[in-house]
């Protein structure tokens, strides 16, 4: 009987170590994440929640087997580069509602594989280069950022794979032509290819510029011929007042000189 107590005090000793250790364990990983983010499971996937978390910049903590990551209605201004390479399973990210107006080349990095969709809504971008979405196969969302419609929006927006619905919110915040102001961007681009206009808007800025040179070349010679010409004259006027035989010599000295 003592050893048949004994036996059961020893399990439930060790039962009540395993639970002890098992909630310290998952206490410690819970106190690792921002306040505000969480783990969870949605539809079978393993998603990080960080919605409305008061975040100023991508939390660092976030388990490396994430599928979906929610990073939206924060104030994160900037994404620098290898953001994200930790994070190779990743499915969906949604950094909309952010203050995003700055995404360094490499941002992405290591998400091209598996990323399917990329939510970059509502944010303050005004000009990103096409390289930031280097292979990327994901559906990405742009809308409703203060755009600057040019050439390299132009390049953009044919270089990614626009998410359904969302190329209609790409709206001309500002641009060089006044009249695409408001507008879509897609439905300005019908009609006009923006990185023709800034080619010949380059080649007619060189153009005057060029001339603008020309033009300071010939005022200086125009101006160096007078300055010659005022000094000869000035030069034979002052021969003409001298005695003869000492004009011709200057005289002659004069016209070697010309020649």
């Amino acid at each position: 009987m003592a050893v048949t107590e004994r036996v059961l005090l020893r399990s439930v000793t060790m039962w009540l170590l395993l639970q002890s250790l098992l909630l310290a364990s998952s206490l410690r990983s819970a106190t690792a994440f921002p306040k505000g983010c969480y783990p969870s499971e949605e539809e079978g996937l393993k998603t990080f929640r960080c919605s409305n978390a008061q975040l100023t910049e991508v939390p660092r903590d976030i388990p490396n087997d994430t599928n979906k990551l929610y990073l939206d209605s924060n104030r994160i201004p900037f994404l620098p580069r290898d953001a994200f390479r930790d994070l190779p399973l990743l499915l969906e990210l949604d950094l909309s509602h952010n203050a995003i107006a700055s995404i360094e080349s490499g941002a992405f990095q290591g998400l091209a594989e598996h990323l399917l969709s990329l939510d970059l809504s509502s944010n303050r971008l005004v000009s990103v280069s096409k390289d930031t979405f280097s292979n990327l196969k994901a559906k990405v969302n742009l809308s409703n950022n203060p755009w600057q419609c040019d050439c390299r929006l132009q390049e953009l927006v044919r270089a990614v794979d626009l998410a359904a619905g969302s190329s209609g919110g790409i709206i001309c915040h500002s641009s060089v032509q006044e009249e695409h102001v408001g507008k879509a961007f897609l439905q300005v681009m019908a009609d006009t290819d923006f990185c023709n206009l800034y080619k010949k808007t380059t080649d007619i800025a060189m153009l005057v510029t060029m001339f603008g040179w020309f033009a300071m070349v010939i005022s200086y010679l125009v101006y160096y011929v007078r300055q010659n010409q005022e000094d000869a004259r000035r030069h034979l006027e002052y021969l003409k007042s001298l005695p003869s035989k000492q004009r011709r010599s200057e005289e002659s000295s004069t016209i070697s000189t010309v020649v």
